[in-house]
């Protein structure tokens, strides 16, 4: 049987988010491969995942917009369960518990496949095997959102602490994510363009910067910016999952600055709805026409 051939192929838990927001409660499957995955499909790119679930969770062809032999789905002791609770009115702060982690994704669990791009969308450090990174740049172009190596789990609370081995791995990372508050635990700067910059320096040779007003691209030469337009915040969980699988997949075949317009014009227009992005690449597209141009 031939190997399997993707645009991109995205490894990360599936996570059963517990959402608290004005006091109310909302349980609902998320996680950075579920958002980064319907990003990628509605931009018409060939998507698979590999993530891992506990035993009691079967069949996730329902929850996905894939092809069930798309979906490489392993067993784990546990599901991850994030808990977020939002403190502030425009959902810029919020507070993280872990409620249960999985398994972690080692390099003997990556299927036989061919893939133009791997995205590692982890949740929480140690989601990956420590060589993970260096074991995939040799199968394609690799992009990483680099919650999945900052986010420590400390007795149930998820707190932001730098990488310390960015300086080994950075290197091997073609696209690199982070939002502000990430980008400066990194760098130690709060200038976001500052902060990408330092980045690439550091290896990375494209770093995407997410922030609630901007989306901000350095390629080592130019930086980047388009404005994030949502009409309504009833969908900002996953905002930066969302945005960075639509720029990386964009950028496949289009320059820094189209593939970012496309990015930003789809975040904001899933931003406007909860879960991830149902809408088409043509919706996306008018979205442009009426609010960038």
């Amino acid at each position: 049987m031939p190997e399997k051939c993707y645009d991109i192929f995205i490894i990360g838990h599936v996570s059963l988010d517990e959402i608290i927001n004005n006091g109310e409660v909302e349980k609902r499957f998320g996680g950075a491969v579920l958002y980064s995955a319907y990003a990628a499909v509605a931009g018409g790119y060939k998507t698979g995942i590999l993530t891992k679930t506990s035993p009691e969770i079967d069949d996730l062809s329902g929850l996905f917009n894939l092809l069930k032999d798309d979906i490489y789905h392993l067993p784990s002791k546990k599901t991850t369960s994030i808990r977020n609770k939002y403190l502030s009115s425009d959902l810029e702060k919020r507070a993280c518990t872990a409620i249960s982690i999985a398994d972690p994704f080692r390099i003997e669990d990556v299927p036989h496949v061919k893939s133009r791009l791997y995205l590692l969308a982890g949740l929480v450090a140690g989601d990956y095997e420590s060589d993970m990174i260096t074991f995939l740049s040799k199968k394609g172009k690799v992009a990483v959102d680099v919650q999945g190596f900052l986010r420590k789990n400390e007795g149930g609370t998820l707190i932001l602490k730098d990488w310390r081995e960015k300086d080994i791995y950075l290197p091997y990372i073609d696209f690199l994510k982070a939002d502000a508050t990430e980008a400066e635990i990194m760098t130690g700067h709060n200038d976001r363009r500052k902060a990408a910059k330092e980045l690439h320096n550091l290896g990375a040779k494209e770093v995407l910067i997410t922030h609630n007003t901007e989306v901000i691209v350095y390629d080592g030469e130019r930086f980047f910016s388009e404005p994030l337009k949502p009409r309504k915040l009833l969908g900002r969980t996953g905002r930066g999952d969302t945005c960075f699988s639509a720029y990386i997949t964009e950028r496949l075949y289009k320059k820094p600055h189209d593939a970012l317009l496309y990015a930003a014009a789809l975040v904001s227009l899933k931003m406007e709805t909860p879960g991830p992005f149902r809408g088409t690449k043509t919706e996306v597209l008018d979205y442009i026409k009426k609010f960038y141009h």
